[in-house]
């Protein structure tokens, strides 16, 4: 990273690191759409998707406006999100389960770009930048409204659906539990009669 001794130079460095984030997500989010199995669920990443691209040709005129080239920064943050996302979700075995932690995922990609899009706007209308701030305030409404919409689908079926599923692992296993301690109570086993045989004759 290059020293930055201005909030000009803060701002252009946000911006390419947002610019790979955005860019690293164009191909993370088809991944994720062919993965969930809520169709609300899908549809919502699929949207999001169309949107992250435009999020990256508005970008792109943002550089433009500044005099910069469009060229990003690598996002260790974004990937570490994406990775972390990955993992939990094909740790996941069953299906509601999997959409609440995709959810989940998704919502913290959401979260980081929602504080660098408020950050960027306001650095941007501080050095002037009014145009340019304008089109990060349309990018910054629209992610607003991504993790809004997650929210819905997650509060609407899939938190409740994936409880239900916990919840009869949760009740199968004490019955089980008790279903195999009356058996070896009612039942002892060879060797134990064995054994209280050979103590009577003793």
């Amino acid at each position: 990273m290059a020293n930055m001794v201005s909030l000009k130079d803060l701002m252009q460095d946000e911006l390419r690191d947002i610019y790979d984030a955005e860019k690293q997500l164009t191909k993370a989010l088809p991944k994720l759409a062919k993965k969930a199995t809520n169709e609300q669920l899908r549809e919502a990443i699929e949207q999001h998707l169309q949107e992250t691209e435009g999020h990256v040709e508005r970008l792109e005129r943002v550089f433009q406006q500044l005099g910069m080239p469009a060229k990003g920064r690598k996002c260790e943050g974004m990937q570490h999100l994406i990775d972390e996302g990955t993992t939990r979700i094909g740790d996941a075995d069953e299906d509601a389960t999997r959409d609440a932690v995709m959810i989940a995922s998704a919502q913290k990609v959401e979260h980081y770009e929602i504080a660098t899009y408020g950050t960027l706007r306001t650095w941007a209308n501080l050095l002037g930048h009014t145009e340019a701030a304008s089109l990060l305030e349309e990018t910054l409404e629209e992610e607003k409204q991504a993790d809004q919409k997650l929210t819905q689908v997650a509060e609407s079926f899939v938190n409740a659906q994936a409880a239900e599923e916990g919840g009869e692992d949760e009740e199968e296993t004490p019955a089980r539990s008790r279903r195999g301690a009356g058996r070896s109570g009612a039942h002892p086993s060879a060797a134990d009669r064995g054994r209280a045989s050979n103590r009577g004759r003793r």
